[in-house]
């Protein structure tokens, strides 16, 4: 059964979106950069009518009923569009709370001579859209911690890239910290290496890392354990002196790990194991491997 404010919004449909659109336009935090107007206008409509279709059922309380499905649908696209295209929270809630002026107005306009139910009609119109703001606030966040998952993932795959610096000579510079799922992806990221290019010596370089406790010492011996179950040896390099300190304070033994304080010297000491001699051949400083 439809109420006042469906037929309402259905007789004033055009000048409603009309009026929404201008308030959106007037936000001084409008970010056109992420969206054009002909996009801003089409998901302007697109709720308007999924807005009016839940109306006309009846139902102005409950948002979590079927006669809702359609608008939480719509509102879910936009609001992870919107999460994902990086606006802000407050953003796409002013989305959905710029069009209760819009239909206020409507509705004054309406029923200025019937103050009873201009008041009732306000009253629901105004809590409907406020628990609509609250499901796409809670959208946004979902979206927004997905975005944020994905990125770390990104981020970790970026960060821990597998260098082939020689024939049978692999590198993987350690950058920011390292907790158990970011070695994870350093062992898998190695092994798979050691396996595609048969290499038999792997450098891991750990001079970005800010600092070093139990913890980290300990996710490197498992590293150097699983890389060695492949068959290939494990170089550390990067030992700073507090690095060290730190090592020798906690009691970490790391004596049947190779290590070298900088990653030039645990090249040399893979050059030696390998039997390979590196020399300056001329003014140019031409390397050359004999």
């Amino acid at each position: 059964m439809k109420n006042a404010t469906s037929k309402v919004i259905r007789k004033n449909k055009a000048q409603i979106l009309e009026s929404w659109m201008k308030y959106q336009l007037t936000d001084e935090d409008l970010r056109d950069d992420l969206m054009n107007m002909e996009e801003l206008h089409g998901q302007s409509e697109q709720l308007l009518d999924s807005f009016l279709n839940a109306l006309e059922s009846g139902n102005m309380n409950d948002i979590n009923a079927r006669e809702f499905e359609p608008i939480r649908d719509t509102l879910g696209e936009i609001s992870v569009m919107r999460a994902r295209r990086g606006y802000s929270p407050r953003e796409t809630g002013t989305f959905v709370l710029s069009l209760k002026q819009s239909l206020f107005d409507a509705l004054e306009k309406e029923f200025k001579s019937q103050p009873e139910i201009l008041y009732k009609e306000i009253i629901l119109v105004n809590n409907l859209l406020d628990s609509l703001s609250i499901f796409t606030f809670e959208t946004f966040i979902k979206g927004r911690e997905e975005v944020i998952l994905r990125q770390t993932d990104e981020i970790n795959e970026i960060s821990t890239p597998v260098i082939r610096v020689w024939e049978g000579i692999l590198a993987l510079p350690i950058i920011g910290t390292l907790d158990s799922a970011r070695t994870q992806i350093v062992m898998e990221n190695l092994l798979q290496e050691i396996v595609a290019t048969g290499s038999s010596i792997a450098i891991l370089d750990i001079s970005g890392v800010p600092a070093v406790d139990s913890l980290v010492a300990q996710h490197l011996i498992k590293t150097v354990s699983a890389t060695r179950l492949m068959g290939a040896e494990c170089i550390i390099s990067g030992i700073r002196a507090e690095i060290a300190q730190t090592i020798v304070h906690l009691g970490i033994d790391l004596s049947n790990i190779k290590t070298k304080a900088s990653l030039a010297s645990a090249l040399r000491l893979a050059y030696d194991m390998m039997g390979v001699e590196v020399k300056k051949m001329d003014r140019r400083s031409k390397i050359s491997l004999l």
